[in-house]
């Protein structure tokens, strides 16, 4: 299936979870803001949110500094 993922088309395995996904590209599921359609996913539903081909996913990395 293709989503667009931060604005690029991405081809992924059918059934991955948003979890599966961050998981896959060694992204923290604890230091994102994941948007999903528009709307945001809460953290504690990253694991049971399944993506279907078209949907457009944000990933957001909080970047510390000062």
């Amino acid at each position: 299936m293709q989503i667009v993922l931060n604005g690029s088309e991405t081809e992924l395995a059918d059934g991955i979870t948003v979890l599966g996904l961050l998981e896959s590209r060694d992204i923290s599921a604890e230091a994102v803001v994941v948007e999903l359609n528009r709307e945001i996913v809460p953290a504690d539903a990253f694991g049971e949110t399944t993506l279907n081909d078209g949907d457009h996913l944000e990933v957001l990395r909080f970047v510390g500094g000062g």
